[in-house]
């Protein structure tokens, strides 16, 4: 800091604390007339100010208020003698706490969190996401981990939302291997279903429709699936699979079984087939440290897994 704004610093703190300790004793001059005190020659002013027929008296702050704003003033005094607060002053010297910091107080407090932080963090980190998934202490803070960056999406139970997925069953978009979770939450996901509206129009997606609630076993018009397959074949299998059982390394969903991310309703389909879908897993490598990661990863993996500690 430059001697020009040190000083500038130093009279701006000590005028200041000199106009409130001058505004106090000024306004202290006048004594309270108390009732029983005064007779009818006395009279007590007011400020003028009048609302709603109250007066307002124009009397000094009560003794005890008043002497509460002096032992602030006191106390501020005594804090800038003992801590830095005074332009370049550092403060009186007090052993440890000799020139003193907010800074160097900080960067204290950062060591002990870091070292606190690689025995518990550190040691989780060390663990393969399957054994660590066993582990009671470390899944109570994968569970806090979840609820703290998960939650809002997937919800508290993990069981998902429309265009979230239920982490707590075996249908993965991406994969559930304990690397394809770890790599989801540290790159993030960005959903790659496009908008088939314009190219195949409205009967087509109609018919697409039907087959593929066919492929899911479901109740369904047999003519319009059976217009549907090659359609499907033609612009949909290379992402989801002839057989409609997707494809993890894009993100394609299993479509023969009866989860849905957005719906399993024929309009909620056709919306979906109409319009795409671009739903954003964001990435958390900037988020969390690689150790949380780890652990919130043996979390969401222990979720679908029954043998793993909750």
């Amino acid at each position: 800091m430059s001697n020009v704004w040190s000083l500038w610093i130093v009279v701006l703190t000590i005028t200041n604390i000199v106009l409130l300790l001058w505004v106090l004793l000024a306004n202290r001059k006048q004594a309270v007339v108390e009732d029983d005190q005064h007779d009818s020659h006395d009279e007590v002013k007011t400020t003028g100010h009048v609302y709603d027929g109250i007066e307002e008296y124009n009397n000094p702050l009560p003794r005890w208020w008043f002497y509460m704003f002096i032992g602030t003033i006191i106390y501020a005094a005594g804090y800038l003698i003992v801590y830095p607060g005074m332009g370049a002053y550092q403060g009186l010297s007090f052993g440890k706490n000799k020139a003193w910091t907010s800074a160097s107080q900080l960067q204290a407090e950062q060591v002990q969190a870091q070292v606190q932080y690689e025995t518990t963090f550190g040691e989780f980190a060390k663990t393969p996401i399957p054994e660590l998934a066993n582990n009671v202490d470390a899944m109570k803070m994968g569970s806090r981990l979840f609820l703290n960056n998960c939650a809002v999406c997937h919800g508290a139970d993990a069981s998902g939302n429309p265009g979230y997925p239920n982490l707590t069953d075996k249908d993965w978009l991406y994969g559930g291997s304990p690397e394809r979770i770890k790599e989801t939450i540290t790159l993030g996901r960005k959903a790659m279903m496009p908008a088939w509206g314009a190219a195949l129009g409205e009967t087509n997606i109609a018919n697409v429709v039907e087959f593929v609630l066919k492929r899911a076993g479901r109740e369904h018009d047999k003519t319009k699936a059976l217009l549907g397959e090659p359609v499907f074949a033609k612009n949909c299998a290379v992402c989801h699979g002839a057989d409609g059982k997707g494809n993890q390394q894009v993100g394609a969903p299993n479509l023969t079984d009866d989860v849905w991310l957005y719906g399993g309703e024929p309009q909620e389909l056709r919306q979906t087939l109409r319009n795409g879908r671009n739903g954003v897993m964001p990435a958390h490598e900037q988020m969390l440290k690689p150790e949380r990661i780890h652990l919130l990863a043996a979390y969401v993996y222990s979720l679908s897994h029954e043998d793993a500690a909750q």
